[in-house]
C-alpha cells in the first residue's frame, strides 16, 4: 500500500552564517515554538542536538514538521519540513482540496523563510560568509571557579 502525499508539503533551506549549535539552542527553546507557529502544537519525536529537531504537529495542521542543521563551510543550511492535512471532524489529518492546499502551502513557505531570515538578521549581525565570527566568551569552568 502506497503512502499518500500530506496535502501541505513545506521544504525550505536557507544558509547562514552562525554555527549549527547557535541555532540548535534556538530551536531547542520550547518557548520559541508558540512564537515561530502560534497555531501548531509541536511535540518532540527526536531531538537530534545539533542536528535539529523533529516533531509531530498538531492543532491546525497534523503531520511532521522538522528542522535539519547541516553544518556547511563556516555556518548551517537551515532545512525546514512541515508535511501535514488539516485536521478532520475526528481531529485525524484530511487532505484539503488543491486550491485550499496550495494556497496554505504557500503561506506556510512564506512563514518558513521568513522565520529563517529573521534568525539571519539577529544570529548573523551583518557578518559575511568568510569573515571570521565574533569572538565568543569563553564557558566557565566549574573546576577553576573558586
Amino acid at each position: 500500500m502506497l503512502a499518500r502525499m500530506p496535502s501541505i508539503d513545506v521544504v525550505d533551506e536557507t544558509f547562514l552564517t552562525v554555527p549549527p549549535d547557535v541555532l540548535a539552542a534556538e530551536f531547542a527553546q520550547p518557548h520559541n515554538w508558540r512564537r515561530l507557529w502560534p497555531d501548531l502544537q509541536l511535540e518532540v519525536v527526536t531531538d537530534r542536538g545539533v542536528e535539529g529537531m523533529r516533531w509531530t504537529v498538531t492543532g491546525a495542521l497534523v503531520g511532521s514538521m522538522e528542522v535539519w542543521l547541516e553544518p556547511v563551510l563556516d555556518g548551517t543550511v537551515l532545512h525546514y519540513f512541515l508535511r501535514a492535512d488539516p485536521p478532520g471532524p475526528d481531529g485525524a489529518p484530511a487532505p484539503a482540496p488543491p486550491r485550499r492546499a496550495a494556497a496554505e502551502s504557500r503561506r506556510r513557505q512564506r512563514a518558513a523563510k521568513s522565520i529563517a531570515l529573521a534568525y539571519k538578521l539577529r544570529l548573523e549581525a551583518g557578518r559575511a560568509p568568510g569573515e571570521p565570527p565574533p569572538a565568543r566568551a569563553p564557558a566557565a569552568n566549574p573546576a577553576r571557579v573558586r
